[in-house]
C-alpha cells in the first residue's frame, strides 16, 4: 500500500492532469483582470504560460523531486517559473504582480483539489503540499525578477561608465579621454580598457588624459593613473596627463604622491602641442626625436 506522501502526491498529480484546463482557465481570468487590463499581457500570453507552467508541474509531481522542491529543483518547472519572471519584468510588470500571478495559480490549483478529491483527510493533506510547493515558486520569481533588474541596473551602469569616458581621436596618432566627475576603481577601469582598445584600433602613438573636470585625485586615483601609463606604454604607446590645476597639484605634493615618470601638462591645449612634437608633426618625420627626448619636453 502506498504511503501517504506518496498517495497525495499521486492524488495531486492526477487531479492537475485531469483538470489542466479548468486550473487554466481559471488562472488567466484571475490575471486578465490584474493585468491585461493594463496592456501588460494579453490574454493569448496569459493562456501560453499557464499551460507550460502546469504541464511542467504535472511531469514534476509524475517524477522523483521530492514534493516540496518540484517548484526549485525540477528543471523545467524551475526555468517555466524564471522564464515568465524575467519576460514579465521587461514588460515592467511588478515583482509584487509577478508573485501574486504564482500564488493566483496556487489558488486556482487549491480550489479544483478540493472539488475532486472527496476524502476529506486526503484533500486537506493535498492542499497543504500544493501550498508548500507553490509558495517555493512565488518566493523563486520575486528572486529572479531582484536578480534580473540588478543585472540590468550594473549593464546600465557600465553603459554609462563606458559613455562618460570617450576616447576621442584629436590628430594622427593622437588620443585624448576628457575625464569628468569622480575617478574610482570601477571607472578606472573602464579607461583602460576603453584607451588600450582605442590605440590598438588608431594605432595610436600618444594618449592625452585630461582630468580637467576630476574634482579630487587621491592617492588610489594616482594609482588608477600610473597603471593606466604603464599600461599604455606596455601598447608601445606615451601617455600625456593634462588638466592638473593648481588646487590638484597641491594636493598630490601634500600626498606625496610621483608622478615623475608620467609627462604632465597643465591644459589639453598644451598637451596636444607636446603630443604633435611627439608624433612628429613640429618636427620632420626624419628628424623625430628618440622617446627618451620626451621625458622633459617644454
Amino acid at each position: 500500500m502506498l504511503g501517504d506522501a506518496e498517495r497525495t502526491r499521486e492524488e495531486i498529480a492526477r487531479v492537475v492532469g485531469e483538470q489542466r484546463d479548468r486550473i487554466v482557465a481559471t488562472w488567466v481570468r484571475t490575471q486578465e483582470i490584474t493585468l491585461a487590463a493594463g496592456g501588460a499581457v494579453d490574454g493569448d500570453e496569459l493562456r501560453e504560460e499557464a499551460e507550460t507552467i502546469i504541464s511542467c508541474l504535472y511531469e514534476g509531481l509524475a517524477g522523483a523531486t521530492p514534493l516540496d522542491q518540484v517548484a526549485t529543483r525540477f528543471p523545467p518547472l524551475r526555468n517555466a517559473v524564471t522564464d515568465l519572471s524575467h519576460r514579465w519584468a521587461r514588460l515592467g510588470v511588478s515583482a509584487t504582480a509577478i508573485a501574486g500571478a504564482i500564488f493566483a495559480l496556487k489558488d486556482a490549483c487549491v480550489q479544483v483539489l478540493a472539488d475532486e478529491i472527496s476524502d476529506l483527510g486526503l484533500r486537506l493533506d493535498a492542499i497543504e503540499l500544493t501550498n508548500r510547493l507553490l509558495d517555493g515558486a512565488g518566493l523563486l520569481t520575486f528572486q529572479t525578477y531582484v536578480d534580473s533588474r540588478e543585472e540590468i541596473i550594473q549593464r546600465q551602469n557600465r553603459q554609462l561608465l563606458e559613455i562618460s569616458t570617450p576616447v576621442v581621436r584629436i590628430w594622427r596618432k593622437v588620443l585624448a579621454v576628457p575625464l569628468i566627475g569622480t575617478l574610482d576603481s570601477g571607472r578606472a577601469q573602464i579607461v583602460m580598457e576603453s584607451i588600450l582598445q582605442a590605440i590598438q584600433d588608431n594605432e595610436a602613438a600618444v594618449a592625452i588624459i585630461d582630468i580637467t573636470g576630476v574634482p579630487t585625485v587621491d592617492t588610489a586615483v594616482a594609482q588608477h593613473l600610473m597603471q593606466t601609463v604603464a599600461a599604455t606604454r606596455l601598447m608601445g604607446a606615451d601617455c600625456i596627463l593634462s588638466g592638473i590645476r593648481p588646487q590638484i597639484a597641491q594636493m598630490i605634493a601634500r600626498l606625496g604622491i610621483d608622478l615623475s615618470e608620467i609627462i604632465t601638462r597643465s591644459s589639453l591645449a598644451d598637451a596636444l602641442t607636446t603630443a604633435m612634437r611627439m608624433v612628429g608633426d613640429v618636427w620632420p618625420v626624419e628628424e623625430k626625436p628618440s622617446e627618451s627626448t620626451f621625458s622633459n619636453v617644454p
